[in-house]
């Protein structure tokens, strides 16, 4: 497993797909900074850039090229036959996809958003953010992750889920945020540290019960999804 957890992340920064998850966090610092240094008050600025760009655009556009990335590719190549012919369990295959990909974007995601939480004013804000932002890594990665398993055009599918579900959807059906991940990295963030940059709408119950499902259903589908390929790659 660890194996496999090593070549997947060697590839995954090998790949051109790396250099495009540096602009958006970079882009989300510099915006806070740029505020911070002209003394705009965080209420002033603070939703756009923390709730707006970071937790509605940069966590899930991280998660969504990771997540499609530590196996997508190789189901479009073909190469995950070598991966398929190794005496390994196609679960240790999955979770080890799963722990790059989620820690990656994790990474990438959390610290910046860290960062503008401080720049906000506020350490503690920073390290709600940071919170939020592991647990929508591990949702978001299990759900991107199967994506890439489902479908031929995993990046596509998940442009439409953070644009139309998450986004249109979920700002003008009342019901939708209840099945939205962002939904419970908001309400996570807000809980832990209330503020008025931060509004949540649904209970920090329903955020951690929610998240945990899609984390648990979205891991075991894809272990059933890989489970159904056959050593020639393609589905039986």
């Amino acid at each position: 497993m660890s194996t496999v957890a090593f070549i997947t992340a060697r590839g995954l920064f090998g790949r051109r797909r790396a250099l495009l998850l540096l602009p958006l966090p970079l882009l989300l610092i510099g915006l806070a900074a740029i505020c911070r240094a002209y003394d705009v008050s965080p209420d002033m600025w603070g939703q756009a850039v923390i709730v707006g760009l970071g937790l509605t655009v940069v966590l899930p556009v991280v998660a969504l090229i990771v997540g499609t990335g530590v196996l997508g590719s190789e189901v479009d190549d073909g190469t995950i036959v070598h991966i398929l012919t190794k005496p390994l369990p196609r679960y240790e295959i999955i979770l080890a996809k799963f722990a790059v990909a989620a820690s990656v974007t994790a990474v990438v995601a959390a610290v910046p958003l860290f960062v503008t939480g401080a720049l906000a004013g506020s350490v503690k804000l920073g390290g709600a953010l940071a919170v939020a932002s592991v647990v929508g890594a591990l949702a978001y990665s299990a759900l991107f992750l199967l994506f890439s398993l489902l479908s031929r055009r995993p990046v596509l599918v998940g442009l439409v889920y953070i644009l139309v579900w998450e986004g249109l959807l979920g700002n003008f059906v009342s019901g939708t945020k209840n099945l939205a991940i962002g939904q419970y990295v908001i309400t996570i963030a807000d809980k832990i540290a209330p503020t008025a940059i931060i509004e949540s709408t649904i209970g920090m119950t329903t955020a951690i019960v929610m998240s945990a499902i899609f984390i648990v259903l979205g891991t075991l589908a894809a272990i059933n999804r890989l489970a159904s390929f056959s050593v020639a790659g393609e589905t039986s």
